[in-house]
Parts: structure tokens; sequence; C-alpha cells
């Protein structure tokens, strides 16, 4: 069965003669209707020529490009422009919003080069990134999270069958990018195929699948299931509590065989180094280890101080099964509801979430304000 995009052997070539720059060399693949592929790689190994050709910007020197079983390679420039409008969704890094136009006509523009303007629908797409009551501001009232959920907007507005998305979250922070990432999954769980270029190791898991691509080729293609992903998390939690001088073990089910696959694996993905024969984590890995470990953390503090749950077997399985599918949104809130708690049952420490800081931040400006209010009543004035 054929897929629902296909590469073969697909060259693209810039220029000619000695002076031609080769931007892919002879790449092939298969995506099926529905898969979440995220394409990485250093700077100048081919990611955006790539998305440039799935989304009928360019075409390719040789070899074919099939989309839903139309070779796009060999269509006219005409057809292209039309094939593109009616199949393919943008998203880029820089938001590409013209500036005098209002956030709901900058949707509506879409659908003006695809069809027909409708201003209700565009309010509908709006409204599927949280974005209705912003309707009428210009790009300049939004922020960056704001401006590119405008443009997921636009790219939705025309129901294309492929999401193109080109460093999505590179010009946001951490809040905005979390917002993006929680759109882009659930255009996924619609269905929709999401092909997306990033440099974003956190972004790049969350794909079904992640192609490396360097010097024009595919170096690596990965593709990792939930369970897969779930035993990474394991791993991790295991190599996190070793740096522990004191720390509860959980059981770990793999055998040494498994753990030296999983191990292999995560090396070539970035999570973990191998150093002096020791598994060692990367600033990726050791990020996403202290995730792991603070969901699990306060997953126990949950079912203990909350639930009034104590046995200890079901606490640990149902904090075992909370920490790989809590947001991060939801573990701030459980842990500002539990008044930010320093160490899990067993007395390990949990690590400090972004709502932990704010908190902080709170309470020093809290403190300042009582010495101010000190000092006024001191000296009538302050020092």
């Amino acid at each position: 069965m054929a897929g629902f995009i296909e590469l073969a052997d697909v060259t693209k070539v810039y220029g000619a003669g000695p002076q031609s720059v080769r931007a892919l060399d002879g790449v092939s693949f298969d995506a099926e209707r529905g898969e979440w592929i995220a394409i990485m790689g250093p700077s100048g190994s081919g990611k955006t020529t790539l998305l440039n050709l799935l989304g009928c910007l360019d075409q390719a020197s040789s070899g074919s490009v099939r989309i839903g079983g139309v070779d796009v390679s060999k269509l006219r420039r005409a057809d292209l422009t039309r094939f593109r409008a009616e199949t393919v969704g943008f998203i880029f890094q820089q938001f590409h919003l013209v500036p005098h136009l209002t956030a709901v006509e900058n949707v509506m523009l879409a659908q003006f080069f695809h069809s027909m303007t409708d201003e209700g629908e565009a309010l509908e797409s709006l409204k599927q990134v949280g974005m209705e009551s912003r309707a009428s501001h210009l790009p300049s009232q939004l922020s960056g999270g704001e401006q590119q959920r405008v443009a997921i907007a636009r790219a939705l507005v025309n129901d294309p069958k492929i999401i193109l998305a080109d460093e999505p979250t590179g010009n946001l922070d951490a809040e905005n990018q979390r917002a993006v990432f929680r759109i882009l999954d659930q255009l996924h769980e619609q269905g929709r195929t999401i092909v997306m270029v990033t440099h974003d190791e956190n972004a790049g898991r969350l794909a079904d699948r992640r192609l490396n691509l360097e010097y024009g080729r595919i170096k690596e293609n990965l593709i990792f299931s939930a369970e897969q992903n779930q035993d990474f998390d394991e791993v991790l939690e295991h190599l996190w509590m070793r740096t522990e001088s004191r720390g509860h073990m959980e059981s770990t089910a793999f055998t040494e065989a498994q753990w030296r696959r999983l191990i292999t694996t995560m090396a070539q993905i970035g999570l973990v180094v191998m150093k002096d024969g020791i598994e060692r984590f990367t600033p990726a890995g050791e990020a996403r280890a202290r995730d792991v470990i603070r969901r699990h953390r306060l997953a126990e503090r949950l079912f203990m101080d909350v639930l009034n749950i104590n046995d200890e077997i079901e606490i640990e399985a149902s904090a075992c099964k909370f920490e790989h599918i809590l947001s991060p949104e939801v573990t701030d809130r459980m842990c500002t509801l539990m008044g930010h708690p320093t160490e899990c049952p067993h007395g390990s420490p949990i690590p400090q979430g972004e709502c932990c800081v704010e908190k902080r931040v709170l309470d020093s400006a809290e403190m300042a304000s009582v010495m101010r209010g000190a000092m006024r009543g001191r000296h009538g004035r302050l020092a």
C-alpha cells in the first residue's frame, strides 16, 4: 500500500556548473496519512528545501514527490499553485502576518487565495486556536504567541490535508512554545499529517517519526511508539536517581539486553552519552529526566496528602502512570494546589518548576513590601 507522502530518490540542485549547490541528494521516504514527522539536522542540511518541495513551493531537480497519489514534481506551475492552495497549510517561524490587516482578515486572506472568503469560517478557525476574542486586533496589538496562533488559524482555514511547520516555536518563549505544541498535538489527534522542521529536541520527540538530515541526505529515520517513549522516561528516571545521594529507587523490568538497546537508541537521539562506560545525561536528557521525576514525585504527594491513599504499592503504580501523561500546565497546577512541596513521601527532593520560581519571586516581592512598610513605620519614610 502506497504512503500518503512518497519521495523517491529526490535531488534538488541550485545553480549550475562548479558553483552549483546540491541541497538534497537522493532522499527517499514514505509517510502515512495522519503521521507527524519531525525533520531535524544542522543548518544547511536541507531541511527547509525538503519542506519547500513538500509544500509545492519548489520542484525537485530529479526524482519524484508524490502527495496523495499526485506527482507534484511533474505539475505545471499553475497546477502546482492550485494543488498547494487545496492541500497544504503553512506555519512559519516569522508568522508572515500582513500588518495592516486584523487577525480575522489575515485568516481570510488565505481563503482569498484558495476560493472565496468567509468571515464565519475564519472566526471558527481562530476559535480553534483560542483567538476568537482577538479577531479584530492588528498584529502589532498581539504578542508573539498570539501572532503565531493567528498564523496557525490561517493555515487551518482551508482544511488542508498537510500542515507544514518551519520552526513554529523558534521565536516564542517557553510558555507560548507549549501552547503551540498543544495545538499541534490536537491537530495530530484530528488525523492531520504534520511535517515540522525544528532544531528543538523536545519538539522532535513529540512526533511519531524523526528524520535526521545531514549534507542533504537522510542520516537517520527513527520511529518511536508511545511505549518506547515511556521506556525512555523510565531509563531517564533511573539515571536521575543514580545522581542523588539518597533516593527511593523504583524497580525496573528491563533486562540487561533491553537496557543496552534503549541506551543505544537514546544516545542516537541525543538524550544520553556514554562516558567511561557510564551512561550520562545530555542537557536535553537531563531536562526531560527532571520533568519526569517532578511529575512522578508530585503525583505521589497528591495521592498521599490530598487523596489520602497510604498503600505504597498503589501510590507507586498510580504515580508511574501519571508521570507519562501529565502536561506541564497540569503539573504546575498540581504543585501549586499542594503548596509547592519540596519532597516526595519517601523524602526524595522534588525538582522545582516554573510555578515554584514564580512563587519565590512573589514571596520576595511580598517580603520587600513588608520591609518597606516596617521602615516607614519606624522612620516615617523609606531609608
